[in-house]
């Protein structure tokens, strides 16, 4: 396995090797959190800055736990309580952080491109600090595209989880594409590992330019990506479908006519999976609006929803970004 990132940033120049380290790394640390002991000595010494400049819950305490089950000292950061009320910049702030001796910054912020500039203020001064994107804006949002790409990998084949068993997979998104920086983020990371991508969204939240999205990455990588504005085509046959939050914070005009009729054409239920493969899985990145985005019965079934299990996977795969930026050993 070859490593030779200082910072995670985006998924659209992953290569499947990288993501294949990413998801064996992953899969050594699951059975770490199996243990008795859940914590490796791994990056004991160092120390992992979550700079969270909007609100998280499963992500920023993921990212937490993750460091603390690797042995590395935390530092958390809330914009609410910080000195950015004060005025401070955010490159400032980073810039605080590292003369505390932090290692690696895992960066939020409803801007895109912020992770980007910290990244590229730590490499101007010329310091081995790696930044990891944990959502910027409508931009990405790539652990959370590895952590759902690593539990649709370990359902089908729990110990040697590989991005090639997307193979030939249809996989279908459905819901505000325009708004989500994890749409983009799985996007890359399944058409890169071989899988169909089917939206279905509105035309409101999937404009048809998205069409094009996977022409901008490494033209080397075959890339099949295909838009819906009705949710049939995307769920015939479907071995995975993966719902999305209607990011209402972030829609700034009345994109859809009401809740009620989102979850009428466009909302997951039991009836409608009747048309995908009989084996298929729901995934939700969360939080859930439940009985809009997908009923809550659905979400809460132990057998058709991954909901659970990705929220497992976060740890691990948290874990591996972290080893693997961080340079240490598996203990």
């Amino acid at each position: 396995m070859s490593w030779n990132r200082r910072h995670v940033l985006s998924l659209a120049d992953f290569s499947v090797e990288e993501y294949n380290t990413v998801l064996q790394t992953a899969s050594s640390f699951r059975e770490v959190l199996t243990r008795r002991t859940k914590k490796v000595p791994t990056l004991q010494g160092q120390v992992v800055a979550n700079l969270f400049f909007e609100p998280s819950t499963r992500t920023r305490s993921s990212f937490e736990l993750a460091a603390k089950r690797l042995s590395a000292d935390t530092l958390n950061f809330a914009a609410s309580t910080s000195s950015i009320t004060k005025g401070e910049t955010i490159l400032d702030t980073a810039k605080t952080y590292l003369a505390m001796g932090t290692d690696m910054m895992v960066i939020r912020h409803k801007e895109a491109g912020v992770p980007q500039a910290i990244a590229d203020e730590m490499d101007r001064l010329n310091v081995k600090v790696g930044v990891l994107n944990a959502g910027d804006g409508q931009h990405e949002h790539p652990s959370q595209a590895l952590l759902d790409l690593f539990t649709i990998c370990s359902l089908m084949d729990v110990e040697k989880p590989r991005s090639t068993l997307l193979e030939g997979k249809k996989i279908a998104i459905v819901g505000d594409i325009l708004h989500s920086r994890v749409a983009r983020s799985n996007i890359w990371s399944l058409t890169a590992s071989g899988a169909e991508v089917h939206l279905a969204a509105p035309p409101t939240l999937l404009p048809k330019e998205f069409a094009d999205f996977v022409k901008t990455s490494n033209p080397e990588i075959s890339r099949k990506l295909f838009i819906h504005w009705t949710l049939e085509p995307a769920l015939i046959d479907a071995d995975f479908v993966m719902t999305l939050r209607l990011q209402k914070e972030r829609m700034t005009s009345h994109l859809l006519p009401s809740l009620r009729e989102y979850h009428q054409q466009f909302g997951i239920t039991r009836d409608r999976l009747k048309l995908c493969n009989p084996d298929v899985r729901v995934l939700h990145p969360g939080p859930v609006n439940r009985g809009v985005e997908i009923s809550s019965d659905l979400m809460d079934d132990p057998v058709l929803s991954l909901i659970s299990q990705q929220v497992t996977s976060g740890v691990a795969v948290r874990m591996a970004l972290l080893y693997l930026m961080g340079g240490g050993k598996v203990g």
